[in-house]
């Protein structure tokens, strides 16, 4: 980009930083599904049918009336304390012991990722992340100009070998994961593999941040418990955007106290503090409804999703093509053949009015090119009919072409 000033281009004053900043691929990407004919999978979107919409008109509507001068005020940098409360008894419950004053209410989960490297990285710090990992990752801790170094991930979870080995023999500061029904992969950490990467970590400096937006959102096998309850000085990350809304941008972090007293001091130099208003809409709306009931809604709906995907990938696409099989969340991770590019694919399938991400956004080094990720939460059946089958389509030219 150029700028003008009196007559006179001045790329050079732009921190040195932008230059190694990506542009987020998959909005990049939803600029081309505006096309009303396009069938997307590609953004990591909820479905609306599952906002809750009269039910926050109504938190809304009761809080402005019974609160309305407080609300609109400024409030503290920590967060509404009784919404930190609600989340620390929800972990109780869930068998994870949490403090209210050891959560901070964010921007979305999305913050976190921002003042966590705020606080900790310097430029050329080690962040350890998965391969593949979530891409606004990689795109927040650009902006800090670390060393990215990535372990793989194995069908259930990460390589503890492989974590094991560079954490012993690299200085990493940060290890970033995403244990359940990861972003962009689908794929969930096992139990033994949440207590092996504990395990490994108890004896190093680098401190592990755990993202957890997807966990509500499981609508088979068993909940397990986050790798925090095994180590207890590492970072949690949560969020309602999955099971309230996106729009309403409402997260948390769970840290530490000595920690937390870092990340306040940072949220304060980027906006004092999350939408106060916004936090005692959530709060209400929490306090009104069964948001148990409600999240089995949504678990009902995404599995059927799911399960109809799967469905029509196993009839559309040719078997060589191999695809995981998540218990929830809101992405499955596609492996093509070795030879085939989904970059290549990608640009076939939006012949066919079907978009998707290709997995090389997902890496931060030697991408695997035959990847792609697809988003199942965010459309209706008769488009997840229709786009498995264009895409299968897409697919089946495209290894014509490379046997020819």
């Amino acid at each position: 980009m150029k700028l003008k000033f009196g007559g006179i281009f001045i790329n050079y004053l732009f921190a040195d930083r932008m230059e190694h900043i990506p542009r987020s691929f998959v909005r990049e990407i939803l600029k081309i599904t505006e096309d009303p004919e396009m069938i997307s999978f590609a953004g990591g979107l909820p479905n609306p049918r599952s906002f809750p919409v009269d039910e926050i008109a109504a938190a809304a509507s009761k809080v402005l009336k019974a609160h309305g001068d407080k609300i609109l005020q400024y409030s503290t940098t920590e967060g509404y304390t009784a919404l930190r409360e609600y989340i620390a008894k929800r972990y109780s419950q869930k068998g994870l012991e949490v403090k209210s004053e050891e959560i901070l209410i964010t921007n979305g989960s999305q913050q976190c990722l921002d003042l966590v490297g705020k606080i900790f990285v310097n430029k050329g710090d080690q962040i350890l992340l998965e391969r593949p990992t979530y891409l606004a990752a990689i795109q927040a801790f650009s902006l800090f100009e670390p060393c990215f170094k990535s372990v793989p991930l194995n069908g259930d979870g990460v390589d503890t070998e492989a974590l094991e080995d560079i954490i012993t023999k690299e200085n990493v500061k940060l290890f970033y994961t995403v244990t359940n029904f990861q972003n962009p992969t689908g794929i969930t950490y096992s139990e033994k593999k949440r207590k092996e990467v504990a395990d490994i970590l108890k004896g190093h400096d680098t401190v592990m941040m755990e993202d957890n937006p997807y966990g509500e959102i499981r609508f088979m096998g068993d909940d397990l418990l986050p790798i925090k309850s095994y180590l207890p000085g590492s970072l949690l990350f949560g969020s309602f955007s999955k099971i309230i809304s996106p729009g309403m941008r409402m997260g948390w972090i769970v840290a530490p106290l000595e920690v937390m007293d870092k990340l306040i001091t940072a949220k304060q130099a980027s906006d004092l503090h999350s939408n106060y208003f916004t936090q005692r809409v959530v709060y209400q709306y929490l306090q009104n409804n069964n948001v148990e009931r409600h999240i089995q809604q949504i678990r009902k709906l995404y599995k059927s999703q799911r399960d109809l995907m799967i469905t029509m990938m196993k009839k559309y696409f040719p078997s060589e093509v191999k695809y995981t099989e998540p218990e929830g969340g809101m992405f499955l991770w596609v492996t093509l053949p070795e030879n085939i590019s989904s970059l290549k694919l990608f640009e076939l399938s939006l012949k066919e009015k079907v978009a998707f991400v290709p997995g090389e956004a997902f890496y931060v080094n030697n991408p695997r090119i035959n990847t792609l990720r697809l988003n199942f939460s965010n459309a209706n059946e008769e488009q997840i009919t229709e786009g498995i089958k264009r895409l299968g389509t897409a697919i089946e030219k495209l290894m014509n072409q490379k046997r020819q």
